[in-house]
């Protein structure tokens, strides 16, 4: 319950700072009682988050720098939205274990990255063997918009497009041989993303006078988010789901 009210809540928010939020070809995205591992190229710190909300109301895990999990308040968050910690110098056999349990016998997806400097190399190959070791297929997607907070802000376009389901079935063994081809058939398919966003994107910002409206629900927001905090902190304390898996 409480990572679909913080979905929730940061969507609320970057709707109130933005506005102007586009998804595209939501109806390819898999069943809900599927599991999948959803996979883009990492370009902001809120793509996951759009991510997320088009795919509701399936539920993710994703894989964090083990860093993020040092101050008590921001780790119990990322926690409760499914993330775990992951050493990217050493990422040791849990970084597939726990996944690949999760995809196999939880209820929940999976947000992987498999490209970009946010993330080793030993990573970026584990969506193929995560996909393969599962049994489940590979959802891609790309954000287009804002790269930066005051592009967000001003109400530049963000455009979200979901891709074909990747099914890596027919791929016999994971060597170089069988991860290469699955990281060609991903980036294929994000360089046909890409493309096909920049047709369905005018470009076009919101218009600043319907930031007045979203004034009122501004002012929510914060005393949504100061009343989360505070709660927060206190349930980082003792309330602690995980460490009863």
């Amino acid at each position: 319950m409480f990572y679909a009210y913080l979905r929730g809540l940061v969507m609320f928010l970057l709707w109130v700072g933005n506005g102007n939020a586009h998804f595209h070809n939501t109806d390819k995205i898999l069943d809900k009682d599927e599991n999948y591992i959803l996979v883009a190229p990492h370009r902001t710190f809120w793509d996951p988050v759009y991510m997320a909300f088009a795919a509701r109301p399936k539920k993710f895990i994703f894989m964090a720098k083990k860093e993020l999990f040092k101050n008590r308040m921001f780790a119990w968050w990322i926690r409760m939205c499914g993330a775990f910690p992951i050493d990217r110098e050493n990422p040791g056999q849990d970084a597939l274990r726990y996944p690949i349990n999760t995809l196999k016998k939880g209820n929940r997806s999976l947000v992987m990255f498999p490209s970009g400097s946010r993330h080793s190399t030993d990573v970026k190959g584990g969506v193929a063997v995560i996909a393969k070791m599962a049994k489940v297929k590979i959802m891609p997607a790309v954000y287009q918009g804002p790269l930066k907070f005051s592009g967000l802000l001003s109400g530049e376009r963000v455009d979200m497009n979901f891709g074909n389901a990747i099914d890596i079935s027919d791929i016999k063994k994971m060597n170089d041989e069988g991860i290469a081809e699955v990281a060609n058939r991903i980036q294929a398919e994000f360089d046909r993303l890409d493309e096909e966003a920049k047709r369905l994107s005018n470009g076009k910002r919101v218009n600043p006078l319907s930031y007045l409206a979203r004034v009122p629900a501004g002012l929510l927001a914060i005393v949504l988010v100061l009343l989360t905090l505070i709660f927060s902190y206190i349930a980082s304390f003792i309330w602690k789901p995980w460490e009863k898996k």
